[in-house]
């Protein structure tokens, strides 16, 4: 079984913009980036409906290219893509402290001010399986209980959340 970005966790973003990745985190960064010597990360921060910045292995940033080169070229979806996932995007390199150095349009899209990074702003690495998220603390707080409430809120009464799993059951 593969490794698999979990759980959430909260890091401290210090006065040069640098966070530390968790641990967990960096075991499976360190798998999806083999046979680099400095392990790498993909952040994307297209699609400015998003409040967060979406986080790929480079193996998982491999995959999600070849997605897109598969559509027809010069197609509208494809272009879109391109745009939100391929040229708003940074490669960085993890320290070795296991830091990354968040870029102002990383903090930008996280809505992380120069204000925050001088105070020592808190973010939060959120994951989701094949990728993470990396959000401002106070804002994932806000909008991941939201979500959560809507997404039981839409669940018919009396329904296990692990019914969702079942190709049978059509919720």
């Amino acid at each position: 079984m593969s490794e698999a970005f979990r759980g959430e966790f909260t890091q401290r973003v210090d006065g040069k913009a640098r966070v530390s990745i968790p641990a967990a985190f960096r075991r499976v960064l360190e798998a999806g980036d083999p046979d680099s010597p400095r392990k790498r990360i993909v952040m994307v921060y297209g699609d400015s409906r998003r409040k967060y910045t979406e986080c790929y292995t480079m193996a998982g940033a491999a995959a999600l290219e070849e997605k897109i080169k598969r559509l027809a070229l010069g197609s509208d979806r494809r272009r879109m893509l391109e745009r939100n996932m391929i040229t708003l995007s940074v490669t960085l390199e993890i320290d070795d402290d296991g830091r990354i150095v968040l870029p102002p349009k990383v903090r930008e899209k996280c809505g992380i001010s120069p204000e925050d990074v001088a105070k020592g702003a808190e973010a939060v690495f959120a994951g989701a399986l094949d990728t993470f998220q990396l959000w401002k603390s106070d804002v994932y707080d806000a909008e991941i209980l939201r979500a959560a409430e809507a997404d039981l809120a839409s669940l018919p009464e009396g329904v296990d959340i692990l019914s969702l799993l079942s190709d049978d059951e059509g919720v």
